[in-house]
């Protein structure tokens, strides 16, 4: 059993391995998955006498490690200098606690604190997964569900720009009625602080 777990974990290596050198020899460059694929199942044909048969799943676990940002759907990106920035991606036991006393052991949104029983997350404000580092200045506290609605409404992103985009269309066109239907669905946005970092100029 620990001679198959063994040859498993070589070979993963070797096909992660073979992707990590694909995408230093185009670092900065976004590239799309399939032209990734093309290029690495060669190489591991060629080296192994094996066929790679999953190497979109390699792909992604490289950007779940931190080696590779994602652009966009099946588009990734190697920077050399995010990569090296990922091992700083947790904060310490130290930091956290220097930020829960600056923020007074508070969340930052809706001023919840331990004294309401509420239990507090140090969080990142400019996301891990878009190059956020574990530095004090980058932390925040909030408490469970504010913490939660951050990692998990992502999705609201597109709609909230889309809303944005309607409003300004409505002012242009001076419609009066949908105007006031962008506003009122804007303004929830802002009083849940929702996807504050897209910003709406009223």
């Amino acid at each position: 059993m620990s001679n198959i777990n063994d040859e498993s974990l070589e070979k993963s290596t070797v096909q992660l391995n073979i992707i990590r050198e694909y995408f230093k020899m185009h670092p900065n460059i976004e590239i799309q998955t399939k032209d990734v694929v093309d290029w690495v199942t060669s190489k591991y044909f060629e080296r192994t006498g094996k066929i790679f048969r999953d190497p979109d799943r390699g792909i992604r676990s490289l950007y779940q490690r931190g080696f590779l940002q994602k652009i966009s759907k099946g588009v990734y990106k190697y920077d050399p200098r995010y990569a090296q920035n990922r091992d700083q991606e947790d904060f310490t036991i130290t930091q956290k606690n220097e930020i829960l006393k600056r923020d007074g052991y508070k969340c930052v949104i809706c001023g919840a604190g331990r004294e309401n029983g509420v239990d507090l997350h140090v969080d990142h404000i400019k996301p891990k997964d878009m190059g956020g580092l574990a530095t004090v200045e980058n932390g925040q506290t909030l408490c469970s569900q504010h913490n939660f609605l951050k990692k998990n409404l992502k999705q609201t992103e597109t709609g909230k720009k889309m809303f944005i985009r309607l409003y300004d269309l409505s002012k242009k066109e001076n419609n009066q009625e949908l105007q006031e239907f962008c506003t009122e669905i804007l303004q929830t946005f802002e009083n849940f602080n929702i996807n504050g970092h897209i910003e709406w100029k009223k």
